[in-house]
């Protein structure tokens, strides 16, 4: 080689083997370099054995996806650019027109706006049914049903199921069952494993998980997965991911691997902080009602105490309080603005603390009769001192209220 650009491009230096650190190497790659024409071949992405294109994996996803295998009890996962990409790649992947997929009432929007859009215009269609209420997903399962959606806690409301009845239900019909775990992220309760220690197990067959919120717990990713431990379904679900051509950059699957290690940490501190401020709640005349899983009057608090750890790391960093009627959307969006560390903004699992105000009526097919009348507004807990996000609430109200 006599020019120097050319030089460059296929330098001979190679480092030495057994560099060790605490983070993994991050590997970028688009094209995938083969040893020989038999490799190009014969290497195979489809079990992780080889590389063969950087959409198919790198060392960088690779282990990700090992490390959230571990960390939700399954054995193979995808990697998606969102957690609704994830929620989607089930759908197109297991749906077919003349299907149908039953969603809970109270499941994350995107997911039944999916339903509602795409999956209509292809013949698919879609029921919802009410998750605190096993029967009625019984009933509702039709000789057409192929998927059901699962959701612990639930999306805004935070009612908790009874997880493990309605997985018995679909099993009970052998129809599969997805469970959206972004609340629970591997940690509140196994969903591979919903009765450890029982005789016969019990899991639902998918677990989807938006790494967007505490896996990469810093509001600067977008990721999600699909997790499974059967390798028939998992093949199914990667071919859909293949032919889609989902996958996710190698800086961000950098930064979820680096702030996996703290995750657990991250979600007692939310928990412990969002508790406290619940219970702050609870004292106020201005709410007529608090959403939490482990407040003992908070719909589906029984079913949370009997599947997930009581114990701080149990319960998440979400709850939501309902204004009465007394006061005016007005009044409550008044309230939100004048919220000083509470930020306006969708998501969670990050460091600051963020308010949504809802439209509940628009978002469920009817009023849930175990909530009270009025207008729900949502927070996410950050990392804050709980002191501190009392006071922004308590100035908030008199500001806004009084």
């Amino acid at each position: 080689m006599t020019e120097l650009t050319t030089t460059l491009i296929h330098h001979p230096y190679s480092p030495p083997e057994g560099f060790a650190a605490p983070q993994p190497g991050v590997f970028k790659a688009s094209t995938v370099i083969f040893p020989n024409v038999a490799a190009m071949r014969n290497f195979d992405w489809k079990d992780k054995s080889a590389y063969t294109y950087g959409l198919h994996g790198t060392p960088t996803t690779y282990t990700l996806e090992e490390r959230l295998c571990t960390l939700e009890g399954g054995l193979q996962c995808l990697l998606l650019p969102s957690g609704l990409a994830a929620i989607a790649n089930v759908a197109l992947s297991l749906l077919r027109s003349g299907d149908e997929v039953l969603i809970p009432d109270n499941a994350y929007g995107p997911n039944k706006v999916l339903a509602q859009g795409e999956l209509m215009a292809w013949g698919i269609s879609h029921r919802y049914y009410d998750p605190m209420n096993a029967q009625d997903l019984a009933a509702k399962i039709s000789p057409q049903t192929r998927l059901v959606w699962l959701e612990a806690a639930g999306s805004v409301t935070l009612e908790f199921p009874d997880l493990c009845q309605l997985v018995r239900v679909c099993k009970e019909r052998g129809i599969l069952c997805a469970l959206d775990n972004t609340w629970g992220a591997g940690l509140a309760f196994a969903p591979f494993d919903l009765l450890p220690g029982a005789p016969q197990s019990l899991g639902v067959d998918i677990s989807v998980h938006a790494l967007t919120k505490y896996p990469s717990g810093g509001g600067d990713v977008l990721m999600g997965s699909v997790i499974t431990r059967d390798p028939s379904l998992h093949m199914k679900l990667k071919l859909t991911h293949m032919r889609l051509g989902s996958g996710v950059g190698a800086n961000d699957a950098e930064a979820v691997l680096r702030a996996l290690p703290s995750m657990a940490l991250r979600y007692r501190s939310h928990d412990e902080a969002t508790r406290a401020l619940a219970l702050w709640c609870q004292s106020r005349a201005e709410f007529a009602q608090v959403l939490h899983p482990a407040l003992p009057d908070s719909p589906g608090h029984a079913h949370w105490r009997a599947l997930c750890k009581q114990e701080l790391g149990g319960a998440a960093g979400l709850f939501s309080v309902i204004f009465p009627s007394r006061y005016s959307q007005a009044q409550v969006d008044a309230f939100c603005n004048a919220l000083k560390l509470f930020k306006l903004g969708y998501s969670w699992g990050g460091p600051m603390s963020l308010v949504v105000p809802y439209d509940l009526a628009s978002m469920r097919s009817k009023w849930p009769a175990h909530l009270q009348q009025g207008t729900l507004v949502r927070f996410s807990i950050g990392l804050e001192a709980v002191a501190d996000l009392q006071a922004d609430l308590h100035q908030a109200l008199q500001s806004a209220l009084n």
